[in-house]
């Protein structure tokens, strides 16, 4: 049963430091208050755990374009580190169907057809991605993740869930591609089709075990990928399938466990597996910073996403000194250790030793698995991956941003998974720009019935008051948006309908100002002293004024000129210029006073201020 009790373990509020060992290995630090009884739930979800481990390790292996068995060591060694440095209590760490893609986009090309060239370009990719992953983590990086939005990150998804598919469909149908992209592949999957080159019992095979998977993942306490893997393996062996009907299987798999050696590459081929490391380390992260929140909460936890970070590195590290590639979180398999009951990470260790064992008593048992069954396997994953219902509702409430995601698919497919999570990136910064680029802005006027200054646009009876203009601006003021702000204000001057004498920005929403806004306000303050206009600041919070003093602005616009509200901003300008706005302002408090509660609750909203 899965365990949704909040912890008895807790983690001392001082390990937050970086010079305190808890913070390094909270798994060890975990250790020091295990509860026994957890013990024999751990062992259980373990053993569980192992039934799945193997199978979609060397299925990953193979959708990397890796030799099987390094599924294995990919599993293996990086629950081991992930237990003694994850912060985590149950998260799952292994190879990952969204990393594949990556990981054979960036080892493929240089290696040349060479397994073992792939392997060693693999494991130097994963102790790269590793390192990006601890650097990020001591420099407190984990919120960086956050650029990605989640439209972007389902486009992402998709797309890497669409190579996925596209990647496995030839070795399900027994038919050899070469292409380079997803496109190229599927085109040449087609001809491989028409031309008959399709091997039908090795399509009977994976489709069966696709079909089987599918089902059985609808009983989550069977172990579906261990029941269709050795149904398959078992049908191959009896009827001597690999030799009859040239079904391919994994071969031979050498007996023991990796030795560590740091992974040997040519220099030149150190930049293109630092782009591919990088992007690793990316999506990676992403994906285990929501999956570790996720279960953080389901246990009653706190994880330090920087912690996590940490963790997800050295896992990676260990990973490619062992023969092994990038690793990440599995939103698989972590589901299948939480519901078999496991309370700590003792239950990927468990798993870990299981696979171990198997290495080193049993490999031959895996040697006649067809490949098309691994296959498939990859597939299910893949299909897991893909968002519909929540696409449908960012379509249904927020049109551009499905667009954007779309976008973000789109490139994806079109240019490869690396260059697909540059674009999401690109695309995340521009969506997160925009907003900034081009914001709201406003002239306020007064409302009968209604406190305080509102919106012209939304209140078109809203009464100005002669010869002052009130201008908001909703965002802070930086480079993007300078030229834009100088513009709005010249234009709500243009518009008035009385000679303007002052104009106030409602500086509540601006939260910084940079060195370009700052040179633009002095020329643009020098512009409206030569029309005869003050430029004002209503409501403008301590931190911006700081900046705008060391910028010189504030002596320059004067203590004067700078207002704790509108409403101050307002009566100093009508006694300065004895505008005639008493007796209206007597009307309009009047007005507000008989205004009801339920009135004033249906005003429009964002009406206010």
């Amino acid at each position: 049963m899965a365990s949704t009790d909040a912890s008895p373990i807790q983690e001392p509020h001082h390990a937050s430091s970086l010079r305190d060992w808890r913070w390094w290995t909270p798994g060890l630090a975990r250790l020091r208050t295990y509860p026994p009884a957890w013990l024999r739930y751990d062992l259980s979800a373990g053993l569980v755990l192992a039934t799945m481990l193997a199978p979609v390790g060397m299925a990953y292996a193979q959708a990397a374009g890796l030799p099987a068995v390094h599924g294995l060591y990919a599993t293996i060694v990086p629950l081991l580190a992930y237990a003694i440095f994850g912060p985590s209590r149950i998260l799952v760490v292994g190879p990952d169907s969204s990393l594949a893609p990556i990981i054979a986009a960036t080892v493929l090309p240089l290696a040349h057809g060479d397994a073992q060239r792939a392997v060693a370009l693999a494991g130097m990719m994963a102790i790269m991605a590793g390192v990006v992953c601890i650097g990020a983590g001591v420099a407190r990086l984990g919120f960086l993740t956050e650029l990605l939005s989640k439209p972007i990150r389902y486009g992402y998804m998709n797309g890497i869930a669409l190579i996925v598919l596209v990647s496995q469909a030839p070795t399900l149908l027994g038919v050899s591609v070469q292409g380079d992209n997803a496109l190229q592949r599927a085109w040449e999957l087609l001809e491989g089709i028409v031309a008959g080159r399709v091997n039908w019992v090795a399509f009977a095979i994976g489709g069966a075990a696709l079909v089987a998977a599918l089902l059985l993942k609808r009983q989550p306490r069977l172990p579906a990928m261990l029941i269709v893997l050795v149904g398959a393996t078992l049908v191959v062996t009896l009827f001597d399938l690999d030799a009859r009907a040239g079904v391919a299987v994994v071969g031979e798999i050498p007996t023991g466990l990796p030795t560590p050696a740091p992974p040997q590459v040519d220099f030149n081929e150190l930049a293109p597996l630092l782009l591919g490391a990088v992007t690793v380390a990316i999506v990676a992260f992403a994906d285990t910073s929501v999956l570790s929140r996720a279960y953080a909460a389901k246990t009653g936890d706190k994880v330090d996403p920087n912690q996590e970070l940490v963790a997800l590195g050295a896992a990676n590290l260990a990973a490619g000194c062992f023969q092994g590639f990038p690793i990440s979180s599995s939103s698989s398999r972590t589901p299948v250790a939480e519901a078999a009951g496991a309370r700590t990470q003792l239950a990927g260790v468990t798993g870990a030793v299981a696979v171990t064992l198997l290495l080193l008593f049993a490999p031959s048992l895996l040697s006649n698995t067809p490949t098309a069954v691994l296959a498939a396997i990859v597939m299910v994953s893949a299909l897991g991956l893909i968002q519909i219902s929540d696409l449908r509702r960012i379509y249904r409430i927020q049109r551009w941003e499905f667009w954007l995601s779309m976008a973000c698919l789109a490139g994806v497919v079109l240019f490869g998974a690396i260059q697909g999570v540059g674009l999401a990136i690109v695309i995340a910064v521009i969506e997160f720009l925009w907003d900034g680029w081009r914001p709201h802005s406003a002239v306020l006027g007064r409302v009968d019935g209604l406190k305080g200054y509102h919106d012209i646009t939304r209140y078109p009876n809203a009464r100005l008051i002669p010869g002052l203009v009130l201008f908001r601006w909703d965002a802070p003021l930086f480079f993007a948006n300078a030229e834009y702000f100088r513009t709005r204000v010249l234009e709500a001057i243009a518009a008035s309908p009385t000679p303007v004498r002052w104009v106030v920005v409602a500086a509540e929403p601006v939260t910084s100002v940079d060195v370009t806004a700052a040179d633009m306000l002095a020329e643009l303050d020098d512009a409206l002293r030569q029309a005869g206009v003050q430029l004002c600041f209503a409501e403008m919070k301590d931190p911006v004024k700081d900046k705008l003093k060391r910028f010189g602005l504030f002596e320059r616009f004067g203590e004067e000129h700078f207002f704790q509200t509108i409403g101050q901003a307002v009566s100093t300008y009508v006694k300065k210029f004895d505008v005639d706005w008493v007796d209206w302002e007597d009307r309009l408090s009047k007005n507000a006073a008989q205004v009801t509660p339920e009135a004033s609750r249906s005003a429009p909203p964002g009406a206010s201020g």
